[in-house]
């Protein structure tokens, strides 16, 4: 029986990391663990491109840019949505996943999900690198994995 399996070596591969400036405290620190990440997997730093965007919301459309541009192995979609008083959340976080979901499933290209959804600032921050560990380097090991793997598959 012949079993694949992506790998954390990313020697070679390029990735684009795309970034919600809104709640900047949180996705810079998403950044961060996203970007040493995948250097300390084998990334090139000449071969990692921060892409900002002004919110969760405009990551679907940039990451679909990004991939149908081409010239990247993996995208990470990094962004931070904070529960208000208003129906809001719902909507930018929803729209945000689905979209992500959507061109990740449909795609040629691995797009990795690092966007925070939490009630509070507190929550983020720990999400964010602090007691809960970092979601965007938890996301950036999981496109390096899934980039390896569509490689295998191709």
């Amino acid at each position: 029986m012949k079993e694949l399996e992506g790998r954390l070596d990313g020697t070679g591969l390029r990735f684009a990391l795309v970034v919600a400036r809104f709640n900047e405290l949180i996705t810079d620190q998403l950044l961060a663990g996203a970007a040493d990440c995948l250097i300390r997997h084998g990334v090139s730093r000449d071969d990692l491109q921060v892409i900002r965007v002004p919110g969760a919301w405009e990551l679907p459309g940039a990451c679909a840019r990004v991939a149908s541009r081409g010239g990247v192995d993996g995208i990470v979609a990094l962004g931070c949505v904070i529960r208000g008083d208003t129906p809001h959340f719902e909507y930018v976080a929803g729209e945000a996943a689905s979209g992500l979901g959507a061109l990740n499933r449909t795609g040629d290209v691995p797009v990795g999900f690092g966007v925070l959804t939490t009630d509070t600032v507190e929550q983020a921050l720990e999400r964010a690198g602090t007691k809960a560990g970092n979601k965007g380097r938890e996301a950036a090991e999981a496109t390096l994995e899934m980039a390896t793997l569509f490689r295998d598959l191709s």
